[in-house]
């Protein structure tokens, strides 16, 4: 059984940066895709970046490109998303999730394992 814990949000000012991280114990880390998913109030959970087991390829949502880059650490299993020039709309729990996945990455259904969440609050 794979358990996942973020950690990394908070309360920033919008243009600011925070950094995610999330750390997987159980199961075969190195050979998941792990992907960041958000879910703001009253919406439902949206796709934000994924990376390949290798590290290689890496996937984000247009709403973020350019801002986020999702990075991983297969020695320490870590997966880490670092967000740049925050904006309100940001403003979600974010989820870390895991699993063997070819291609729609995008899609939440796809992974089987999920962290608890963190929230990240940017204020205008």
């Amino acid at each position: 059984q794979v358990q996942l814990v973020e950690v990394g949000g908070g309360l920033v000012q919008a243009g600011g940066s925070l950094r995610l991280s999330c750390t997987a114990s159980g199961g075969t880390f190195r050979t998941y895709t792990m992907a960041w998913f958000r879910q703001a109030p009253g919406k439902e959970r949206e796709f934000v970046s994924a990376i390949t087991w290798s590290g290689y390829n890496t996937y984000y949502a247009d709403s973020v490109k350019g801002r986020f880059t999702i990075s991983r650490d297969n020695a320490k299993n870590t997966v880490s998303l670092q967000m740049d020039t925050l904006k309100p709309e940001d403003t979600a729990v974010y989820y870390c999730a895991s699993g063997v996945v070819v291609n729609t990455y995008e899609l939440a259904r796809k992974y089987a394992y999920w962290g608890q969440g963190t929230q990240v609050t940017v204020s205008s």
